[in-house]
């Protein structure tokens, strides 16, 4: 999939900031730990929650079985393209209409996502009162969607659009309709048959397609600088989000990640934070991560099966 070339950046500045987006986005994970046996495994991860309270860390892999693809996985859309960098949204017109070209396609397959059997299980363990809370990477609202209580969206979530220009921020639905009046054939003049959602919402669409989309300003602005309100690549978690998330995890007695590789900083620092605290960590993931040999326990399995097999261990 084609994207703005870092050498169109006029502002050096802006040029390796989106480099070092682009470097995060592809940092592959490889297996650097013996997984840890899996009946011993879930022992020790029941140990865990029978000390209360964990804190829940989760990632694109929870939200697999509910029809959204991981990035980082063997048949994860990281082998079809990438995501948008922060700044491809605030300095390339034409990667933004591009994107939400394909995002107006793609709401419509998130909004049909139905929390998974995992999603459920997390909210048995907050129910049960054996976790602080969840902390998620992932921007589908399908862990408040399940019933849980107490998330934390770190990334945000798609419901809201900012401007980048005056800071505004809209409803996604009121977003979506002013495209849907500016483009009132293109989603059923789409070929859908066979696209999937990425996580941050879109979908591959052909650069026909994408051509025939038509843009809309902010409402309040005009400006056509229009962002999710979720945190891209090449951008940082607002800083009062991250302190809540520590703040949990300075209340917690233990982490415990699910289904993510924690390839990026702002997941990958609960667990260098909570080792620095002494806490125990365990790593529930089907594929390889950044902090699998910082663990204690490395769980190697379907997430869903796990928690499942968690739930029983625990008598819920």
């Amino acid at each position: 999939m084609q994207r703005f070339d870092v050498t169109e950046f006029a502002d050096p500045a802006i040029a390796m900031a989106h480099k070092s987006a682009v470097r995060s986005i592809e940092r592959v994970v490889h297996e650097t730990a013996e997984p840890t046996p899996p009946e011993e495994a879930l022992a020790r991860v029941v140990e865990q929650l029978r000390n209360p309270k964990a804190l829940v860390i989760t990632g694109a892999g929870v939200s697999t079985a509910s029809g959204i693809p991981d990035y980082r996985s063997k048949n994860g859309r990281l082998t079809k393209g990438r995501p948008m960098t922060f700044q491809e949204f605030a300095h390339s017109p034409n990667q933004v209409r591009r994107y939400w070209a394909r995002a107006f396609v793609g709401i419509q397959f998130m909004r049909a996502a139905e929390p998974n059997r995992a999603h459920f299980a997390l909210v048995e363990l907050e129910r049960a009162g054996l976790i602080r809370g969840i902390v998620t990477q992932n921007v589908d609202g399908l862990h408040t969607e399940a019933g849980a209580k107490n998330v934390i969206a770190l990334h945000g979530d798609m419901e809201q659009v900012v401007c980048l220009d005056c800071g505004a921020l809209h409803e996604r639905s009121l977003i979506d309709a002013a495209f849907h009046h500016a483009n009132p054939t293109f989603f059923g003049n789409v070929n859908k048959r066979g696209l999937t959602v990425n996580p941050d919402g879109d979908v591959e669409l052909d650069d026909a397609d994408v051509e025939r989309f038509r843009m809309i300003g902010c409402p309040v602005c005009g400006s056509e600088r229009l962002k999710p309100n979720v945190v891209y690549f090449g951008e940082n978690v607002p800083k009062a989000r991250r302190v809540l998330a520590d703040g949990w995890l300075d209340e917690s007695t233990s982490v415990i990640a699910v289904g993510t590789s924690l390839a990026v900083m702002s997941g990958y620092k609960f667990v260098l934070d909570a080792r620095r605290q002494g806490k125990p960590i365990a790593v529930i993931n089907g594929g390889p991560g950044r902090a699998d040999a910082k663990v204690d326990t490395l769980w190697r399995a379907d997430v869903g099966a796990a928690l499942d097999d968690v739930l029983d261990g625990l008598g819920l």
